[in-house]
């Protein structure tokens, strides 16, 4: 008849490497999610930074042609009889509103929310419940 107390430090042997190789899995893919997560937010920060130039670029263009516009529609308004400063002050009020509207909308797609790392999020909760699925 075998001794069964030969056979428990192979079983424990056994269990002590198969929770290490969990942990050093769990590491890996810890780590791998990591990675992707820095890269995720680096595409994004940089998608950001190129509709931030292009923005910037696009209100300089834009400041110039406002500005002629502008004095063109104070001149329509003057010729039609209503006085020079009233004209400036609808058409500044105009553009003002304008301004405000843009700004508001520029803000709210600049949102951290849109730059976090969404994919990732989702992996790393796959993957929680992965591993609360295999535990039980």
């Amino acid at each position: 008849m075998a001794d069964p107390r030969i056979h428990e430090p192979e079983r424990d042997r056994s269990a002590s490497g198969l929770v290490s190789e969990v942990l050093a899995h769990v590491s890996n893919l810890v780590r791998k999610e990591f990675d992707l997560a820095k890269t995720e937010v680096s595409q994004n920060l940089s998608r950001a930074g190129t509709a931030v130039g292009l923005l910037a670029g696009a209100l300089v263009a834009a400041l110039v042609a406002l500005n002629v516009l502008a004095a063109a529609l104070v001149a329509a308004l003057a010729e039609l009889g209503i006085d020079t400063g009233w004209a400036a002050l609808i058409v500044g009020g105009l553009l003002a509103l304008a301004a405000f509207l843009m700004a508001s909308k520029g803000v709210k797609d600049l949102k951290l929310s849109s730059i976090a790392p969404t994919r990732t999020a989702k992996n790393v909760q796959r993957d929680a419940e992965t591993v609360k699925e295999s535990i039980q």
